[in-house]
């Protein structure tokens, strides 16, 4: 029981911790934004010409192309790593994911809010990815999920910053989480591997953009 407790307040500390530093990076882009503003108007007042090139919004990826390729390796804990290519580029359209639901691959510029957030019906895949590479674990489940342990897993996202909740019918198991790169299913809410999974990859190491934003993205 202590362990637990420290193990929660850990997570609570670190997750505090990459607030702040969300909060401190949001006000330097505010600065940021303000002086390029200014430096733009000057340049348009003095006569010059501002050229800006925005970057595609597909980052470069092909037609079609999801940017994940690889295979699941399962661990000796039960969750399965992703062993191979995850992109990380911004597209606007549909991406075929491989497996359901993706841990992975290119996405769309908007992030599903993954403060505790639980949507009660099927969420676009490639806004929930964006929140995968935010840090956040994404618990889903199909049709074949009681009832009670999707009511008491909702609970249990919502007390957790850092992570998101839908359902998912293409998904071949009843339950299961996932994080950027990982995956596991779990028998029901009341499965120890739920906590160690959320200990483990909530803003774990596996996020490629700790600290980023949970909130101010999507809710629906």
């Amino acid at each position: 029981m202590g362990s637990a407790k420290k193990s929660s307040a850990a997570r609570t500390a670190r997750i505090e911790e990459m607030r702040r530093a969300e909060q401190a990076r949001e006000r330097r882009n505010r600065i940021l934004t303000i002086a390029a503003s200014v430096v733009v108007v000057g340049g348009l007042v003095a006569g010059g010409v501002v050229l800006v090139q925005s970057q595609s919004d597909d980052g470069g990826a092909t037609a079609g192309g999801s940017g994940t390729a690889g295979k699941f390796v399962t661990d000796k804990d039960g969750v399965r790593a992703w062993k191979g290519e995850l992109g990380r580029n911004h597209v606007t359209k549909a991406v075929d994911y491989p497996v359901s639901p993706p841990v992975g691959g290119d996405h769309n510029p908007a992030w599903m809010n993954c403060n505790g957030d639980v949507y009660t019906d099927e969420i676009n895949n490639t806004n929930a990815v964006h929140s995968l590479e935010h840090g956040a674990v994404w618990v889903t489940y199909n049709a074949e999920a009681g009832k009670a342990d999707v009511d008491a897993l909702a609970a249990k996202v919502k007390k957790t910053p850092y992570t998101l909740m839908s359902p998912v019918d293409g998904q071949k198991d009843p339950i299961l989480l996932t994080a950027w790169g990982h995956q596991r299913t779990v028998t029901g809410a009341d499965d120890p591997a739920v906590d160690a999974f959320l200990e483990k990859f909530v803003q774990g190491q596996q996020t490629p953009e700790p600290g980023a934003a949970c909130t101010n993205g999507l809710s629906g």
